[in-house]
């Protein structure tokens, strides 16, 4: 029947209107496409689907060969067929089976565009065989795409695109216990926290830039496996990365700290010093030091650079180009040693610094000397009466820190002898006092240990060059250490760079000069030469107020616990009535004189106006007005003025060991607009070049002979950043309580006392 079919289509052609596509053989269960709006793509695939479903051949016929042939089926199958019924029309089941074995074929309609080509740009690939590429706007990720493969790909990529502007992460994140760095007092909270790459390569180059790491820390065996047990997903980084992390993160905090002095116009103290690495290469260190707004000290390492040479000239380049660097106008004072360089170097710097404006009263109190270097060149001069009882005693601790033997029969005349004492004994450093001083405080406390090995141990006497100590040795060792204590605290006070230090100088130093004025009375020839030797020096510095740096003198005035009282109450204890109020006027002189100097660079300038006299149309009442407008001004003006006397005749705050100057000033620097900008520049003056010494520690550990290829430009950033870094670190748990940390310290000090 189908070859018929086929046949009578061939031999009897018709108009094409009158042709429809048909299924020979049984009607399909559902025929008659609905027409909806789905894409075309969809309708496509259904359609296919359909017709490989159908049960027989899909032809183009005429329509009445489909007629004919619905009713021999039906004749067949005993029914009758209505050849007058609609196609889908009545209820003649005739019509129903028309209807199901006839399929209309839709109009092919223009393809609809998605949406998701907003977001996504088409590449086309020249090249045969090869798919299209759709790329991200927003991240620029790359998608194999094609007309056959759909949308659902890019819709899913854009839903989760972290680029995309309105993005907002719905996935549900972690609860996490953590210390904020802002959180002073070191209470844990709960966060939500989630994971993300960027700031775990940031807190990466924090740790490796705070805790002195190698770069090569990253590409090691125990930190890789560290991270995947961790942190899975945290992608790991080689050394150059992290090196060029540590240089990005030296940028951004050196942008954030030069926002902050150009912003605030910030005033600053400068401390500098020079070293020489292992490498032979001469470095200089630069820090300043400032109160802020909100009157917290701040110190910060600003320069570690390479410099030509140790010269005055050099040194005072170096520093001059590092103030145009960060933008520093306002300088009070650079603190140095006392190296005759030093002297050419802030020289220099006063030209170039004052044809800037930028000095306070032109730069009379710029220059301030290095106290711990004063105080180290005094006690020297002391030590020197005393150098062969002291080469004594270092022998003998050299002697028994030797070999194991030795320290192991000496610890054995401990335990014979009684002596609870748990210090171990520490060789000291000929060229630094302060190790010499804890070196003889130390061996006082196992005198008598000494004395019996000397008993026990024919060596002990035999292989020491100077001999064994005597007892007039020990006796100079404990007058030695009892006066030099004083020094020592001394320097440990002025020696800080976290806490106000400038305001201290006057208290130590007169102390010092007290206790050399009594020595010198002393009727022990030893102890009143050693003093003589130390007065000597101590003139040469401090011995006339016209070599001492006024502002030294003047923290102590504008600390309200002293003021000016306390200076003419120490004066009086040394010099004469005359004196004492010659000294007295001059520090008060030189507080008025600062007080102007403030005044006038504070207030704004006054502008003229020039008006039409024909235009001054002024009435009586408003020229009363304004003349007392004037006269309210004048008032103020004179009680501005006052405010230096106002602060001195007011009484001395109580003297309470949990003062803070600085909360004081903060509290008050209401009612003395003036004098508290005076406060805030002097009181952040530090006394000794400590803070930048104290880089050079850090420049030697970092400049190693294992990491002495390290670029200039690398060591100023590894240094700097690990000051800046430092400055505000996160509070740490300490789990254990102090009495089981005491105790522990009691136990290792017992064990390792004498190693």
């Amino acid at each position: 029947m189908k070859t018929l079919d086929l046949l009578f289509c061939k031999t009897h052609p018709f108009p094409v209107s009158t042709f429809c596509c048909a299924s020979i053989g049984p009607p399909a269960p559902t025929s008659v496409r609905p027409s909806d709006r789905r894409g075309e793509d969809e309708k496509e695939e259904e359609e296919e689907e359909e017709e490989g479903n159908a049960g027989g051949l899909c032809i183009v016929v005429p329509r009445y060969i489909v007629v004919l042939w619905n009713i021999l089926y039906m004749s067949s199958m005993g029914d009758t067929y209505n050849p007058n019924a609609e196609v889908g029309g009545g209820s003649n089941p005739t019509e129903e089976v028309s209807s199901q074995s006839t399929k209309v074929c839709p109009t092919k309609k223009k393809a609809i565009i998605s949406e998701v080509w907003v977001h996504f740009t088409k590449v086309l690939n020249m090249e045969e065989g090869k798919p299209e590429k759709a790329i991200c706007n927003y991240c620029k990720s790359a998608y194999t795409y094609s007309s056959s493969y759909g949308t659902s790909t890019l819709w899913k990529h854009f839903r989760n695109c972290p680029k995309y502007p309105n993005f907002q992460d719905k996935r549900q994140k972690l609860l996490s216990s953590y210390q904020s760095v802002s959180q002073e007092g070191g209470d844990s909270s709960l966060v939500a926290w989630k994971f993300d790459q960027e700031l775990c390569r940031e807190a990466l180059t924090r740790m490796i830039i705070i805790d002195e790491l190698p770069f090569r820390f990253v590409e090691r065996e125990g930190f890789r496996y560290f991270c995947s047990v961790m942190q899975p997903r945290f992608k790991l980084v080689g050394r150059r990365t992290v090196a060029r992390d540590c240089l990005a993160l030296y940028a951004s905090e050196k942008k954030k700290m030069k926002d902050f002095l150009h912003k605030t116009n910030q005033r600053v103290s400068l401390t500098t010093d020079a070293w020489t690495s292992l490498q032979n290469l001469s470095y200089m260190c630069l820090t300043a030091h400032f109160i802020d707004h909100d009157w917290k000290l701040h110190k910060r390492i600003i320069n570690f650079c390479i410099i030509s040479s140790h010269k005055g000239e050099a040194i005072g380049q170096a520093v001059e180009s590092c103030m145009i660097q960060w933008g520093i106008e306002n300088v009070c004072t650079i603190t140095v040693d006392n190296a005759s360089s030093n002297d050419t170097a802030v020289g220099y710097l006063k030209k170039k610094i004052s044809n800037r404006n930028g000095f306070i009263l032109d730069g009379e109190f710029f220059h301030m000397r290095c106290c711990a270097h004063i105080l180290n060149l005094i006690v020297k001069d002391g030590i020197n009466e005393v150098i062969e009882s002291i080469s004594r005693i270092r022998g003998a601790v050299r002697y028994i820190r030797s070999s194991p033997s030795r320290l192991g029969r000496f610890k054995s005349c401990v335990e014979k002898e009684r002596i609870t004492c748990k210090s171990s004994l520490c060789l000291d450093v000929p060229t630094r006092w302060n190790s010499t001083y804890l070196m003889l405080e130390t061996a006082l406390k196992f005198r008598k240990a000494f004395e019996r090995l000397e008993d026990e141990d024919v060596l002990f006497v035999t292989e020491l060059k100077d001999g064994s100590p005597t007892f007039e040795d020990w006796d100079n060792a404990r007058v030695l250490t009892h006066f030099l204590k004083t020094f020592y605290d001394a320097t440990l006070r002025l020696s800080g760079s976290l806490h106000v230090t400038s305001n201290s100088y006057f208290h130590e130093v007169f102390k010092i000069e007290r206790q050399l004025y009594e020595l010198l009375k002393s009727e022990d020839v030893f102890l009143s030469n050693m003093a003589f030797k130390m007065k000597e020096k101590f003139d040469k510095y401090w011995g006339n107020i016209d070599k001492v740096n006024m502002m030294l003198l003047l923290a102590v005035v504008l600390d309200p616990r002293f003021k000016l009282k306390y200076v003419k109450f120490c004066y009086s204890k040394l010099y004469t009535s005359d004196k004492v109020s010659a000294l007295t006027n001059r520090v008060g002189g030189a507080l008025h004189r600062l007080f102007v100097h403030y005044k006038s660079i504070s207030s704004p300038p006054t502008t003229s106006t020039v008006q039409n006299v024909n235009d001054m149309e002024v009435v009586e009442s408003e020229i009363v007005d304004s003349e007392f407008v004037a006269f309210l001004k004048e008032e103020e003006s004179e009680d501005s003025k006052s405010e230096v006397d106002r602060y001195l005749e007011e009484g001395c705050e109580t003297q309470d060991p949990k003062f803070e100057i600085l909360n004081w000033w903060k509290v008050n620097s209401s009612r003395y607009k003036i004098l508290s900008q005076i406060a805030r520049d002097v009181l952040a003056i530090p006394v000794s070049t400590v803070a930048s010494e104290s880089a050079f520690s850090t420049g030697g550990r970092i400049l190693d002979q294992f990491r002495s290829s390290l670029t200039p430009k690398l060591v100023e950033c590894l240094i700097c950043g690990q000051d800046w870094l430092r400055a505000s670190p996160l509070p740490i748990e300490i789990e254990e309580q102090l009495d089981e940390l005491e105790e522990f310290e009691l136990v290792d000090s017992t064990e390792v006392s004498l190693d």
